[in-house]
């Protein structure tokens, strides 16, 4: 397929449009890509797709691998898990999270029983404000988008990517952020989010 199709699409969606209804959002596989007005502090942006004040720096797939053909992932679910969700079933929502911590003064936390890490109930809601703001995120309905994320890897910098993306210079910057803020999550007492409330 032509790349250009996800790198540049005709539409880019917000995250209140994504969350209206009816949803825009195919419930198909596919391939999402996110591009952001506001680039988290210290992010590389050489590389990367930028158009109109927006900078792609990260893709995903729904289903997110090959041989899952009864998954019920699909790119609704993915991408609405990304925009109102958590860190702990988001790894762009982790990533940026703790990217911006130093803003946001939320830092990944054990919460619940202690298994579960997450910014806390109001550090996500800053996150979802911080979303609606500055992320916007496009798609392409395929039934392989592992192959449009490989090529996509190999071809553009996209530098909120981990997986298979070794080969990007801040991937090994961010995955080492990335332990940090979760080994300090494990030394801090579980958070206590009785008196917190998040509206989506």
């Amino acid at each position: 397929m032509d790349l250009r199709y996800i790198t540049h699409p005709r539409i880019i969606f917000s995250r209140s449009s994504v969350l209206s209804r009816p949803c825009p959002v195919p419930a198909e596989p596919g391939v999402y890509a996110w591009f952001f007005k506001d680039v988290p502090p210290g992010v590389p942006t050489e590389g990367c797709i930028s158009e109109n004040d927006l900078h792609l720096l990260y893709v995903g797939i729904s289903p997110d691998k090959l041989g899952k053909p009864d998954s019920r992932q699909n790119l609704r679910t993915r991408i609405s898990n990304h925009y109102r969700g958590n860190a702990e079933g988001s790894t762009l929502r982790r990533s940026l999270g703790i990217l911006l911590q130093p803003f946001s003064g939320f830092p990944l936390r054990r919460v619940g029983s202690g298994r579960r890490m997450t910014f806390t109930h109001i550090g996500e809601q800053w996150l979802d404000n911080w979303m609606e703001e500055n992320a916007f995120v496009a798609w392409f309905e395929d039934d392989a988008p592992w192959v449009i994320e490989d090529a996509l890897l190999a071809s553009i910098g996209l530098p909120l990517n981990i997986k298979g993306n070794k080969h990007h210079p801040f991937s090994s910057d961010l995955s080492q952020m990335r332990r940090q803020a979760l080994q300090k999550a494990r030394d801090e007492a579980i958070a206590n989010e009785d008196n917190q409330s998040r509206r989506c």
